[in-house]
């Protein structure tokens, strides 16, 4: 397959006969964007139950549509977790129509898995839930990694708020009686997931990179649905006269992720994982813990992946005979002797901890050591600054499953 694949806040779509590989994009003081994006090869690389859901701290992590939201027309509130959101919409989602119903948006209790508009995300033993805190590290996947880093570079948050504009990918909760559409998959039907999807009104729908009707970048669409615990996630998405991505995936929530992608495919991401589990939420920071991986990009990869990813990447700007070049799927961990995490903002040490004990999983190419959080408006620079200290030679490669390709 041809590669088609957008920078984060930089280039426009590619056609589907073009390879062409991104690092970067436009930044903002705080969330910078243009961490994530850019990749080609030969095949493709990245790419109520409870109505009125509002989900999440400090003005949710979600779009929450057919319901009203409990909590009057403030910014939410939070206690252990459990947030209402403004019944106008205004903490960071959407509610229209309906009525009843507030969600709750919880990090969990460690080796628990979270949860998203009432849903686990995945399985306790899912790999995005798993703690690695005390697993074998590997030495020479690590000296590798570090071989191909920037001298100097550290950790890079993308997702957080400057003035107006908010970086991150948001996350669209909708009631288990939202309408099922037709979403058209223009560039990798053969690799997706078919419709139709319950994705939510494209005046209300919340998407990476702008509007449905105005989006750049990689404009990934993930919605989660109350009651039938599904995730579907569309990458390259937009809204003309109906809803197109360049591909989807549907993955089931109350099962373990792995498996449920046929090897040799991706999703939504160029790993073929699932993007939503692996995001940085406000409201698991504001509970006082994450407990799973975190997504993060680096710049290239090889032609190899390991589980739990499906798929491999590699940009076409980089060398796939390069021994350096890590593999999609693998998992890096924040060693505790090389970093102080205890300086940090009380927020930013909680993201930290899971960096410890859940580690980052290689799910995409973008900047190196760029890792991703919802966008959300509560996000603070207590939030998110103090995370560009850690150095990203902090870092070591736990051993990893065997390679596939």
């Amino acid at each position: 397959m041809k590669a088609l694949r957008t920078c984060a806040g930089g280039l426009v779509l590619l056609s589907a006969a073009v390879t062409q590989a991104c690092s970067g994009g436009s930044s903002g003081s705080s969330g910078e964007t243009g961490g994530e994006g850019g990749f080609g090869s030969s095949s493709m690389m990245s790419l109520g139950s409870q109505p009125g859901a509002a989900g999440g701290a400090a003005g949710a992590s979600v779009s929450a549509v057919g319901g009203q939201s409990s909590g009057g027309t403030g910014s939410g509130a939070v206690s252990g977790g459990t947030s209402a959101g403004g019944a106008t919409g205004r903490a960071g989602m959407s509610a229209a129509g309906g009525s009843g119903g507030s969600a709750t948006g919880s990090g969990g209790t460690p080796g628990k898995p979270g949860t998203v508009g009432g849903c686990s995300v995945f399985t306790a033993d899912d790999d995005w839930n798993k703690d690695i805190s005390s697993a074998t590290v590997d030495a020479t996947w690590t000296m590798h990694v570090q071989t191909v880093l920037s001298s100097g570079l550290h950790l890079h948050p993308d997702y957080g708020n400057s003035g107006t504009e908010h970086y991150g990918i948001p996350i669209n909760v909708v009631p288990q009686s939202q309408p099922a559409v037709k979403v058209t998959f223009d560039d990798y039907p053969d690799e997706s997931d078919p419709g139709p999807y319950p994705f939510p009104d494209p005046g209300t729908a919340k998407i990476e990179g702008g509007t449905p009707m105005d989006c750049s970048g990689d404009c990934h669409f993930l919605t989660v649905q109350s009651g039938t615990c599904m995730l579907y996630e569309g990458y390259g998405c937009s809204y003309s006269s109906g809803w197109h991505c360049a591909n989807g995936a549907k993955w089931d929530l109350t099962k373990k992720s792995y498996g449920q992608r046929p090897k040799g495919w991706t999703s939504a991401d160029a790993a073929g994982l699932a993007i939503m589990p692996g995001l940085v939420r406000l409201d698991e920071v504001r509970a006082g813990a994450i407990t799973h991986a975190i997504r993060f990009t680096m710049d290239c990869s090889r032609p190899n992946f390991v589980a739990p990813a499906t798929h491999q990447a590699v940009p076409g700007s980089c060398d796939p005979n390069n021994p350096n070049s890590p593999p999609m799927g693998l998992r890096v961990r924040l060693n505790k002797t090389k970093f102080d995490i205890s300086k940090l903002s009380a927020s930013a040490q909680v993201v930290a901890k899971a960096m410890q004990t859940y580690g980052l999983i290689l799910a995409d190419n973008g900047s190196d050591f760029y890792f991703q959080g919802e966008d959300n408006p509560g996000w603070t620079e207590q939030d998110v600054e103090p995370l560009k200290t850690i150095p990203a030679a902090a870092f070591e490669v736990i051993t990893p499953p065997p390679l596939e390709h």
